[in-house]
């Protein structure tokens, strides 16, 4: 009787249409298990690299915040250090009694006031300056580039050269001054750390892009090197150098040529319509 029942055709078809339909749930059950756990595993990837976003920009904003408190308390020193006690000295000789004192002394120091003033002066103009680099403001980047390099040049410790091959219009003198912080930052640093015997810098446009680039023979780092070193609590001077090319909506790329010879830098600004050639 048992062997009728398994051999019987109807039976057989009923045995396999449950088991194909428990079949068929179990894969569906599978295949949502699966879907939800993808999910939940894509969102908390998310969850996690919006996290790490969220804090890269809250160090690149401390950072920039930080060297602007530093260029202020920098600014202030050198006034309160430098000017304050030079037009402390002036006011001396230039005190009420002077008017008593016979007209030699009052001409000597009438004569030495005017040395300390212009000492002040010259200081004040020392300082703007170094806020505003005057090669720079009137004469554009490529002429403040190769102002630094043939500074850097002139003390005989390191070769430094720069080209400009596509500089006929300037850009904005914001974005110049940012620039140009950048470049200073990167050969101060090659010139600290790199042991390098030359640096040299060109620049070139591409459609809509601007790009500058750095080569020095020292030591370097890679991009690696630069990402890892920017999500650090060290490396506050290469953060600077980010937080201000955030301001352009730059990129900045660190790399060792494949010839293995030295190192590149390339900073890529992608220029406003209105300034393209």
């Amino acid at each position: 009787m048992l062997f009728l029942q398994i051999n019987n055709p109807g039976v057989n078809y009923a045995l396999l249409i449950t088991l194909g339909t428990v079949g068929m749930l179990i894969l569906v059950v599978g295949i949502v298990f699966f879907i939800t756990y993808h999910q939940r595993k894509v969102f908390r990837y998310q969850q996690t690299l919006q996290h790490m976003e969220q804090e890269q920009q809250r160090m690149l904003l401390n950072a920039s915040i930080k060297l602007q408190e530093e260029e202020r308390q920098r600014l202030a020193a050198d006034l309160h250090d430098d000017a304050g006690p030079l037009l402390a000295t002036a006011r001396l000789y230039l005190n009420e009694n002077l008017v008593n004192l016979d007209k030699a002394t009052q001409l000597q120091s009438i004569y030495n006031a005017k040395q300390i003033i212009d000492d002040t002066i010259q200081l004040i103009r020392n300082i703007s300056h170094s806020l505003m680099p005057p090669t720079l403001k009137n004469f554009g980047l490529e002429s403040a580039v190769n102002d630094l390099f043939q500074k850097i040049s002139g003390s005989g410790s390191i070769n430094a050269s720069c080209r400009f091959h596509d500089y006929r219009e300037r850009l904005k003198p914001e974005q110049e001054l940012i620039l140009f912080r950048v470049l200073q930052e990167l050969v101060n640093n090659v010139l600290k750390h790199s042991n390098s015997s030359f640096i040299h810098v060109t620049q070139n446009i591409n459609g809509e892009r601007f790009f500058l680039r750095l080569h020095h023979d020292g030591r370097g780092l890679t991009q690696t090197d630069f990402e890892k070193l920017n999500k650090s609590a060290v490396g506050l001077g290469l953060k600077n150098i980010q937080s201000r090319l955030k301001l352009l909506n730059a990129g900045i790329f660190f790399e060792k040529d494949a010839s293995q010879t030295y190192y590149k830098v390339t900073i890529d600004l992608n220029r406003e319509p209105n300034e393209v050639q």
